[in-house]
């Protein structure tokens, strides 16, 4: 998993970098935080909220000195290894998205898959694809922006281990 982690960060500071100069607009940056939310929630949930405090206070502040602060708090979050126990947290919170859509089979399915990774039966790429599944077929705009469900290229097959 730390090589995961690891190039999870190395995505992550491109993206960071590509969203442009610095400081990015307000809009901007709180679109990037709104997209890699769960991704950090898998790594440091504590980081989450600090990250939030930090957006909601972006267009009261020098946003310079924010995106300066959002970035280091950002890397120092995403140092903090995802864990099966954090990745099933964000799974489940994935999975409350869809509670007025899910079949009750489909929610016993989905339930199981999480409950099957978190015992370290399957690979976090089951349930992870399942829930992309769900996101197509129920149209559910904001996980569709999620990095957590493709944080990076599927061809380096990083979450295929259980």
């Amino acid at each position: 998993m730390l090589r995961e982690n690891f190039i999870e960060r190395i995505f992550v500071a491109r993206r960071w970098r590509d969203a442009g100069d610095r400081p990015m607009p307000f809009s901007q940056l709180l679109d990037f935080h709104t997209r890699h939310k769960l991704l950090v929630m898998a790594h440091s949930p504590k980081h989450v909220g600090d990250l939030g405090k930090l957006v909601a206070n972006g267009k009261r502040s020098h946003l310079d000195e924010v995106c300066a602060e959002y970035h280091r708090t950002l890397m120092e979050a995403l140092k903090r290894k995802a864990t099966v126990k954090k990745n099933t947290n964000v799974l489940q919170h994935l999975m409350g998205y869809f509670k007025k859509q899910l079949s009750s089979d489909e929610k016993q399915e989905l339930s199981e898959l999480i409950e099957h990774y978190h015992q370290g039966y399957l690979p976090l790429i089951v349930p992870v694809t399942v829930i992309r599944h769900y996101v197509r077929k129920y149209d559910q705009p904001y996980l569709k922006e999620q990095y957590y469900l493709n944080p990076h290229p599927i061809e380096l097959q990083l979450r295929n281990h259980a």
